[in-house]
């Protein structure tokens, strides 16, 4: 059956794409919960319109990622914390740290989930962590552990 997907479903496409799936899965799960609508000759030009929208969306993301990602590479973030006498961390500084420590210094909200470190962070010194704020768009912050006084 044929069906035009009103809402991102993983696994099967996205907002106005035209899929062909299953009869019950469509008339059982997709149709009543809102994910889509049958594929008539009318619906097929408002997958269209539902296509453009969501190139348009796609577009001002990245747009807003883009300035994000100037931001974050001229930014050096700095993150105290306790540390032995040979600069040796109690402990290691995570992606979460790295994320809080982004939030309040340069007032932006990033989710720990989009932060990767190139490795752990077990010692006092300079390392970088890159940031994925679009599918397109990475930045990398510059990040300085010092020890707390």
């Amino acid at each position: 059956m044929k069906v035009i997907l009103r809402k991102d479903v993983k696994g099967r496409g996205r907002t106005g794409d035209i899929v062909d799936v299953a009869d019950g899965f469509a008339r059982n799960y997709l149709i009543p919960q809102g994910f889509a609508t049958l594929a008539s000759a009318g619906a097929v030009d408002q997958a269209k319109s539902m296509q453009r929208a969501r190139a348009i969306k796609l577009e001002k993301e990245k747009a807003g990622a883009l300035e994000t990602a100037e931001t974050l590479n001229a930014t050096s973030v700095t993150i105290p914390v306790n540390a032995g006498e040979e600069g040796k961390l109690f402990g290691s500084v995570t992606v979460a740290d790295v994320a809080k420590a982004i939030a309040k210094q340069t007032n932006l909200e990033i989710d720990r989930r989009d932060v990767t470190l190139s490795g752990q962070i077990k010692a006092l010194g300079e390392f970088s962590a890159a940031v994925e704020l679009h599918p397109e768009v990475t930045a990398n912050v510059a990040i300085s552990v010092v020890a707390a006084s």
